[in-house]
């Protein structure tokens, strides 16, 4: 009979994938975990229960979360929902403001902050700039172009019929017809502008109606030379009836726009300090830039970031930008990658430490596109390659920089968290629920919000509280103690975990907004319960034997633990709170808080096992307490 020891010193690989837990050979096998859920893996390598979910507001329905940071002490939260977006400071609505986009738009907003506006894109709506007058004062419209002298606008225009259409105007001034030599125009092109260049003169047209597919009524913005058919004509690259921005970001001071419906793979960087100006100016440095990503496939714009270098996201491949500074004549386009970004929506990239993460056209993998000296090139490294089960379909992603925490969404509701520590080596990812499901996530400063769905079918505001232990928490403080709390409407009907004075009494009945404790408190939490659990990978068992033929007794568990008051653990037997209290010899009166405990805890196991896939342990448990596993040796018997 063999014994042998199974060292679990850290969890800085994080949940593996069922289809790696053979793989005993790989080096993450001794760091990874069959499971981690409602836990974050920290850069020292410990697993730590999650904070829980403080409500702030009941939602009208379906959202996409948008941060909107005025400066480093103004800051808020944008809900867009169908027909109107609620705008927050802190947890609270400051006031509801009507906007254009339906839920069944949401899934394809993009949006990107300049100062006090945030401008808005979706391939089939107009353009919106949000902007923030005050406090209290915020305004929805759409995007207006600069308009120089003889009204022309400095919005940008494309050639989207064959060279060879020509328009023939029936006069010079004022509202003239203009006949086309083919069937180019349709009803979506009435409030269309024109740009008309006849000889050397060029003139603009605002298109007033439509009365065939050869023919339009326009209003010119000057006077035409002659009636001489028009070979030089162009229409406004974004309009009812050839679509939309698709995207858009700020970079070296320019606005770029990424794609619109029906020019999926253009470019459009405006005039340095130009927020409108989309004017080419016949090349000058400081005029606008016009371009195209070519190659020999399919390159829509999914998202355009400005990073090291201005980096466009395509749905199947990665370009980078460059120019020192941007100009019409600098400007250099090489492809990078190809991986594609996602066609079905849009899913916010996000920059962590330096590098642009952003989920893959497949669904199956978040990618980390890097710039690296060696190859002087961008390279889009897999962070999912051993958790490719949690990182599924993602709907919804952002970062938690005070966390060093990609949180991502899938379309079950489930969470993906991802612990990114470069210099520590660490990539973990772990899973977390809750009672119902997330839908849309974003971050405000320090604070990270999510919308979500409960089981009762309505939409609530949530923030991620380090004070909580619950979800959709409320929690409060009196000078006296008092046994009946209210202000939990949102919770009625529930039955709520509940933590009074630092001590779980288990779960109450809310009615009428309100819970009574059994005995007087001074300070209470409450909410929805939500368990967390830890279960190491199989073991790694010596060389040389059939793990299938091999019986093994563990005889003894360690766990390393950390400021946790309680213990819950599972070797196949159910559940076993151990007594901490007892182990850490703290000597507390009866009516107080557990005793938090950091240090060694032994747990005996009894009996024998044919199955090495089954885990040795099992750590569980839903109590509104800390929790923090920093490692775990187990001692094995092997009947050889």
């Amino acid at each position: 009979m063999t014994r042998f020891r199974t060292q679990q010193s850290s969890f800085t690989a994080g949940e593996i994938a069922p289809s790696l837990h053979g793989r005993t050979d790989l080096a993450a096998y001794a760091n990874g975990a069959a499971e981690l859920t409602n836990v974050l893996v920290a850069p020292t390598g410990g697993v730590s229960r999650r904070p829980g979910l403080r409500h702030c507001d009941r939602l009208d329905g379906p959202v996409r979360l948008v941060p909107f940071e005025f400066n480093t002490e103004q800051t808020y939260l944008l809900a867009i929902g169908d027909g109107r977006t609620a705008i927050y400071r802190g947890d609270n609505r400051t006031l509801t403001l009507p906007t254009p986009w339906t839920a069944a738009d949401l899934p394809e907003l993009a949006w990107t902050q300049s100062a006090d506006t945030l401008l808005v894109c979706h391939p089939d709506r107009p353009p919106q700039r949000i902007g923030r007058f005050g406090a209290t004062d915020w305004r929805c419209a759409p995007w207006a172009f600069p308009v120089e002298e003889e009204g022309r606008s400095k919005e940008p225009f494309h050639r989207f019929v064959d060279d060879g259409v020509t328009l023939t105007p029936d006069g010079t001034a004022g509202t003239v017809t203009l006949t086309a030599s083919a069937p180019v125009f349709t009803p979506a092109h009435r409030q269309t502008r024109l740009r008309l260049t006849a000889g050397a003169r060029t003139v603009q047209a605002v298109v007033t109606a439509v009365p065939a597919p050869r023919s339009v009524r326009a209003e010119l913005s000057a006077d035409l030379p002659d009636t001489e058919p028009i070979r030089q004509w162009e229409e406004a690259a974004w309009s009812p009836a050839h679509g939309w921005p698709a995207t858009a970001a700020f970079h070296q001071s320019r606005l770029v726009i990424g794609g619109s419906r029906d020019l999926p793979n253009r470019l459009w960087l405006s005039a340095p300090a130009g927020l409108f100006d989309f004017d080419l100016a016949q090349g000058a440095d400081d005029a606008a830039i016009d371009l195209a990503l070519l190659s020999d496939q399919v390159n829509a714009i999914r998202a355009v970031v400005s990073a090291r270098d201005l980096l466009v996201l395509t749905s199947g491949a990665e370009w980078e930008v460059t120019g020192e500074p941007l100009t019409p004549s600098s400007v250099t386009v090489r492809e990078q990658t190809r991986i594609g970004s996602r066609t079905d929506r849009k899913v916010p990239p996000v920059i962590a430490d330096g590098a642009v993460l952003f989920a893959s056209r497949d669904g199956r993998a978040l990618r980390e596109l890097r710039f690296t000296d060696l190859e002087q090139a961008y390279q889009a490294t897999d962070l999912t390659l051993l958790a490719g089960h949690l990182a599924r379909d993602p709907v919804d992603q952002a970062y938690w920089p005070t966390q060093r925490l990609l949180l991502q969404l899938r379309p079950d509701g489930t969470a993906a968290a991802l612990a990114a520590y470069r210099v520590e080596q660490v990539t973990a990812w772990t899973r977390l629920v809750t009672d119902g499901q997330f839908r849309a996530v974003a971050t405000v400063g320090t604070d990270l919000y999510v919308a979500v769905e409960r089981k009762t079918g309505d939409w609530r505001l949530e923030r991620f509280d380090p004070g909580l232990g619950v979800d959709a928490g409320h929690s409060g403080r009196t000078a006296d103690p008092v046994t009946r709390w209210s202000g939990l409407d949102v919770l009625d009907g529930d039955r709520a975990r509940v933590l009074a004075d630092g001590i779980d009494i288990g779960r109450h009945r809310v009615r009428d907004g309100a819970i009574a404790v059994p005995v007087p408190a001074r300070t209470v939490s409450a909410g929805l319960a939500f368990a967390h659990a830890v279960e190491p990978l199989p073991p790694a068992l010596p060389t040389g034997e059939g793990p299938a033929t091999l019986a093994l007794r563990p005889v003894e568990t360690v766990f390393a633990i950390e400021a946790t008051p309680a213990l819950t653990v599972d070797t196949g037997r159910g559940p076993r709170p151990l007594p901490l209290r007892r182990l850490a010899g703290v000597d507390a009166p009866l009516d107080a808080g557990p005793a938090p405990v950091t240090g060694m805890v032994r747990h005996r196991h009894l009996g024998w096992t044919r199955n090495p896939s089954r885990p040795l342990w099992r750590l569980t448990g839903d109590a509104p307490l800390p929790f923090t596993l920093l490692a775990a040796a187990t001692e094995l018997k092997v009947n050889d």
